[in-house]
């Protein structure tokens, strides 16, 4: 490279938002971002371009060879799908993930939509804005019945390092904790394993946080769904498509469960016409557009390790 300072170029800028700390990225070589970038537009941007960040703009085999002067890709997320790996690999250009910054933010986000299923909050809020609060004779409103999570069974699917954070806050709300590994492989936990049958049919509260891959797709779908008790929630923080969105709206439309919250899909923005907009008690589903990895600690923890992953691959040079 001699003194030429390297040119670096972000695909999707705006998937992060305004994050305080960019410029630690921005200072780091000749920069440029673009909001969003689609398809037909990645290879013409990165031509001359040494370090690409992307988030979700896909670089595959037809990107890699048209250029030829790529040399680090960051992926500015935990997930590696959206790069071709193996052909990434094979041409020479290193690929840098960033792992671990969003534990926090996401585990908080499953219990803000627990809580918000668990307490009625939907339905007590507006009993309040409404007006009807106001005219009633007594001082509190029982419209609505809620429990406690104290001694409940709380069943985590996959219990890596979110699903690990989201038991330990399950403990200190005083639930029983039971795990089921998709992999198999990470049994050494403090918590008693289950397998998936037995986990849905004994919690109380499921919530998942394995891995989107073959052994995962649909993992649950109407026959797993129709085991879980009709007092249960479920919450689906980790990847669209583990989750059968049809089967959980023909859940929540018959019953099966007490509701869902749901922060991944399928299909993402939620497409016009998707079963879960027109599941008909909307009391029982929390939908959020995926925003469980965005706390704003997150977003600037994840700015600071690409820059790391940057600033360790120039001085490896």
């Amino acid at each position: 490279m001699g003194s030429r300072p390297y040119t670096i170029a972000f695909l999707d800028v705006s998937t992060l938002g305004n994050v305080e700390n960019l410029p630690d990225i921005t200072a780091l070589g000749e920069f440029t971002f673009y909001e969003l970038t689609p398809p037909e537009l990645v290879i013409e941007r990165l031509q001359g371009i040494d370090i690409v960040i992307t988030n979700k703009v896909e670089i595959g085999r037809h990107v890699l060879d048209a250029c030829p002067g790529l040399k680090l890709i960051c992926i500015a997320a935990t997930g590696m799908n959206n790069v071709d790996l193996d052909y990434a690999r094979e041409k020479g250009v290193e690929v840098k993930n960033v792992a671990g910054y969003s534990t926090g933010s996401v585990a908080q986000s499953v219990f803000a939509m627990l809580f918000y299923l668990l307490h009625k909050s939907r339905y007590f809020d507006h009993y309040v804005k409404s007006g009807e609060y106001a005219s009633s004779r007594i001082f509190t409103h029982l419209g609505r019945e809620f429990r406690e999570l104290k001694n409940k069974r709380f069943g985590i699917i996959g219990l890596g390092t979110i699903g690990r954070r989201v038991a330990e806050i399950a403990k200190a709300f005083g639930s029983e904790v039971v795990y089921h590994s998709t992999s198999g492989r990470n049994l050494d936990n403090p918590y008693e394993h289950l397998d998936l049958n037995a986990l849905l049919r004994t919690s109380d509260v499921v919530s998942v946080h394995c891995p989107l891959n073959e052994k995962t797709e649909n993992l649950l779908g109407i026959p797993q769904l129709k085991l879980m008790k009709s007092s249960a929630y479920l919450i689906n923080v980790a990847r669209g498509g583990i989750v059968n969105e049809s089967a959980l709206a023909e859940a929540i439309d018959h019953d099966w469960i007490a509701g869902a919250g749901v922060d991944v899909l399928t299909e993402e923005p939620i497409p016009p016409g998707h079963p879960l907009m027109k599941v008909k008690n909307k009391e029982k589903i929390y939908i959020t557009p995926h925003i469980a990895w965005t706390s704003m600690e997150s977003r600037k923890l994840l700015v600071e390790k690409i820059a790391e992953n940057i600033r360790e691959f120039i001085n490896s040079r």
